[in-house]
């Protein structure tokens, strides 16, 4: 436990920790952050805020929206509008002034509640923050501090600005909105790097105030909007022409002028520099969006590892995984695990093990009950379910990671050795006879056993559903047969534009048996290799882009219903 949690919760006041969400990115929550998240009963904060912060507190926790102007939308999974004070009676209040947040903080921590305030950034440079930590103290309610990392430092990071040098120029960070004339004054007499947080239509008007107090139109300037997120966009000007950038690149006039932005002034901002330094918007699928169709259980990892090359990814299942119909050939299976019946058991995917260990579950078994038996798995997916559930596999594909590559490794029987010529394998309604026939050939028994069904998913949201047919998205990856036919058939064929990219040979022909053309393969069928290649493809035609003196854009932005010349395989 960290030496800052708070003692138990006063039963009549609660207590509340003030807690940073910083500048955008999840991953930028500290340990100590995490950890007051899983503990607290409520939560209260901005919507975007708590959208960052939301995935780290337990499930069932009360969401205490402070937005003025989102009373009438609901909390996801909830049904609840988003302005809802959770007390004994879970009375619903009307909308507050526009910073009554000390007033929800203290209607949440009643009844011995942990409540979660959390603010973008760093409490400590939180313009209210201060307030609503007097009102705590003047009711006695206990809080704590769990700073944060300030926008105004995690976005120029992020945007490949580094604030200081080794030659040690002062910087000095500046609000727009509340700044004074005598402070624009100081600012355009020093040489000092300036951070300044504004919104996107009023860093035309900062950018004047500095050239009006004495900074030269021609000092480089950066300005960055949606910082540290896979939105993030940056442009790189001077105080004279920020203006008309902003203009040329069609970014303003716009509705959402009014989103903050952190600019950064001073020769550190120079495009040069950037063009160097700019570490997080080169990354090689940056701000593509990805559609992920697996299972709900299997997407999750995949998803994580396309946000590492910087995608956006969107998991829409296309399978869903139910118990088979008759569940009486399992048991006996599984009995017969444990009474000696079996010299193998085969698992050739994750879905395979899970079945099997909720069985075991079932009846009170655990991994000792593979002892004296061995164990094969197709995939390291497959290898690491085995190893989280207690049980290292004796036997993995060392060539291709399949049924084919399976049935090449494993041993032929042999009555000497093998005292029983029995395998069990459990896996899915609808898998291929590749393995069971090898697996005969070698001389074994197999007991091909129905673990569980794959059944088609529901359809997805209808915007989803627009977004895939119309080229919302960049890429699509297809990582078996049976994702390509439920994707179409619950959604429609994806666009031309959008980039197709298949786990192996077999989904690369089921996908151009329905008229896609397919643009990337896995050198391997694994899912992991299937989005590094798809890395790879993202980061050469990025390096293509560049080497033509072209904007980089992502496939999505092609012209609307343009149509690309189709291409072999």
């Amino acid at each position: 436990m960290s030496p800052t949690t708070l003692s138990a919760a006063s039963p009549e006041h609660g207590q509340v920790t003030f807690l940073g969400a910083g500048p955008g990115d999840p991953g930028l929550l500290t340990l100590r952050a995490v950890e007051a998240l899983a503990h607290a009963d409520v939560l209260v904060g901005e919507h975007e805020v708590l959208e960052v912060v939301r995935t780290h507190a337990r499930q069932g926790v009360a969401v205490v929206h402070t937005d003025p102007d989102s009373s009438s939308d609901p909390v996801p999974g909830t049904g609840a509008p988003q302005l809802t004070v959770v007390d004994g009676t879970s009375a619903t209040v009307g909308v507050p002034a526009k910073r009554d947040a000390a007033h929800l903080v203290m209607e949440a921590a009643r009844g011995g509640r942990r409540v979660v305030r959390a603010v973008s950034g760093d409490p400590g440079l939180d313009t209210y923050t201060a307030e609503e930590m007097l009102a705590c103290a003047a009711a006695g309610v206990p809080f704590e501090v769990v700073p944060g990392i300030a926008a105004a430092v995690g976005v120029p990071a992020y945007a490949g600005v580094p604030l200081r040098d080794a030659e040690g120029t002062d910087v000095r960070f500046v609000d727009a909105r509340t700044a004074s004339d005598r402070c624009w004054t100081e600012l355009g007499a020093s040489d000092a790097t300036v951070v300044v947080s504004t919104t996107l239509d009023s860093v035309a008007v900062a950018a004047g105030e500095l050239v009006a107090a004495g900074r030269k139109p021609d000092t480089p300037l950066t300005v960055t909007v949606a910082g540290t997120t896979t939105r993030q966009r940056t442009w790189t000007a001077t105080l004279g022409t920020i203006a008309q950038t902003l203009k040329q690149a069609k970014v303003l006039p716009s509705p959402e002028g009014h989103r903050p932005v952190i600019a950064v002034v001073g020769e550190r901002s120079a495009a040069a520099r950037r063009d160097q330094l700019s570490w997080f918007e080169s990354k090689p699928l940056f701000g593509w969006k990805v559609l992920v169709p697996r299972t709900r259980e299997q997407a999750p990892a995949l998803s994580d590892q396309l946000r590492s090359y910087g995608a956006v990814p969107q998991e829409v299942p296309t399978i869903a995984v139910e118990p088979p119909r008759t569940p009486q050939q399992m048991e006996r299976a599984v009995k017969g695990l444990v009474t000696g019946r079996y010299e193998w058991i085969a698992f050739t995917s994750v879905n395979a093990v899970k079945a099997v260990r909720e069985k075991f579950e079932e009846y009170g078994l655990d991994a000792r009950a593979f002892a004296g038996i061995k164990v094969a798995a197709v995939g390291d997916q497959t290898a690491k379910a085995l190893i989280d559930f207690g049980v290292r596999p004796d036997l993995v594909p060392s060539g291709e990671q399949s049924a084919r590559g399976l049935v090449e490794d494993w041993p032929p029987y042999d009555p000497v050795f093998d005292p029983i010529d029995r395998v069990f394998l459990p896996r899915a309604d609808i898998a291929t006879e590749t393995l069971v026939a090898g697996l005969i050939e070698l001389g074994w028994e197999v007991d091909d056993v129905t673990a569980y069904r794959t059944v088609r998913a529901s359809p997805p949201p209808a915007e989803t559903r627009e977004a895939i047919k119309g080229g919302g998205f960049d890429a699509v990856m297809f990582t078996s047969s049976s994702t390509v036919r439920n994707l179409v058939g619950i959604a429609g064929k994806p666009h031309n534009v959008t980039v197709i990219a298949c786990i192996g040979p077999a989904t690369a022909k089921t996908a151009e048996e329905h008229g896609l053309r397919v643009d990337v393969m896995a050198p391997e069928p694994s899912v992991h290799k299937l989005a590094e290649v798809l890395a790879d493809f993202g980061a050469k035609r990025r390096l293509a882009a560049l080497e033509a003196g072209e904007p980089v854009t992502r496939p999505s932005e092609r012209r609307p219903g343009a149509r690309r010349r189709r291409t072999s395989t």
